[in-house]
């Protein structure tokens, strides 16, 4: 168009075609700097050709231009899923107002183990699924108490690897949008001492103490498990609980796994089954070691599942605010 101008100059015509090329570079600079926003909205202005392949008149660009810088400037921004970020944006995020409905936000706890697979056993013989039963019904209550109507307890029967199936099942077709699974520690048959409780010869092992917080690499929702994870192993601690660090330690054998937070005790376990397979972000807790035998008279107690299940309950309500808002 520059030559085709500079031949009209040339020859004596008027300048109208001159005029007509001003237009077009005005609205071509008008179009260069748009921001990122509105940059999706460059193509459907181009589509606004002819079929014949004629170029559209100056005017019709221009005023589509306008109408697509102001239709971008008053689009709202769209809310960033949780699961998008990494963890160590995560204390930078801000809850969205009105986001999330207690009411509709559905969690499913898990109570580990069966009546007739109980998990392990304490240094007073007690089976390990006595205590994540109490546990879990206490956390249950106080989730309703604040508002988590949907809040759904999760207690399956049969053998161990069977069940593991079953509840998994069973979480993904309740829809949930949580799920924790409620358990306590114990350690490797070879670092247990004997002693006798009431008769009856029992084991233990002092050396080891403190909650651990699980979740798997292979869950479809890593990221968001892993944020649920951290907000929970923070108001553990926040509570003065102090996590399990024999994790880490050579002598767990094939039971080392990854700490993924030193500050707060979040591990990785991605071999097990109630993590990955759910469809939905999923932790496991470890409350703490009955095979101690100072912390398992403390997790027998109705004070210390107090302060557990305050702790699970502040994190669901923060995880909460946080998830994804959707479109507006």
């Amino acid at each position: 168009m520059l030559s085709s101008g500079q031949k009209f100059v040339r020859s004596g015509f008027d300048n109208r075609p001159r005029r007509r090329t001003v237009i077009a570079v005005t609205v071509a600079l008008m179009l260069l700097p748009m921001e990122a926003s509105a940059a999706g909205w460059l193509p459907d202005m181009f589509k606004g050709s002819s079929k014949d392949g004629k170029s559209p008149r100056h005017h019709v660009a221009s005023r589509k231009a306008d109408a697509a810088a102001r239709h971008a400037a008053s689009r709202k921004p769209h809310h960033v899923k949780l699961a998008a970020l990494g963890p160590a944006n995560l204390n930078g995020l801000k809850p969205v107002d009105s986001v999330c409905d207690p009411k509709k936000f559905r969690i499913v706890l898990d109570v580990g183990h069966t009546a007739e697979s109980e998990g392990a056993t304490s240094a007073r013989n007690v089976p390990e699924f006595n205590f994540n039963l109490r546990l879990a019904q206490r956390v249950e209550q106080k989730l309703k108490a604040e508002g988590f109507a949907e809040t759904r307890l999760l207690r399956t029967e049969g053998k161990a690897r069977p069940s593991l199936f079953k509840r998994v099942a069973a979480a993904n077709n309740l829809n949930a949008d949580l799920f924790l699974s409620i358990h306590h520690d114990s350690v490797p048959n070879t670092l247990l001492e004997d002693w006798e409780f009431e008769g009856k010869k029992s084991h233990f092992s002092d050396r080891f103490s403190g909650y651990s917080v699980f979740v798997s690499h292979e869950n479809p929702e890593f990221k968001t498990s892993f944020a649920f994870a951290e907000l929970l192993a923070k108001e553990m601690k926040a509570q003065g609980l102090q996590y399990a660090q024999q994790y880490t330690q050579a002598i767990m054998g094939r039971y080392q796994y990854p700490l993924l937070d030193k500050e707060t005790g979040v591990y990785s376990h991605d071999e097990l089954v109630v993590l990955r397979l759910t469809r939905m972000p999923a932790v496991l807790l470890e409350a703490g070691s009955i095979i101690n035998r100072d912390e398992e008279l403390k997790m027998d107690s109705d004070e210390y599942r107090d302060i557990v299940s305050g702790a699970i309950v502040a994190a669901a309500e923060k995880f909460c605010h946080l998830r994804e808002a959707g479109p507006p």
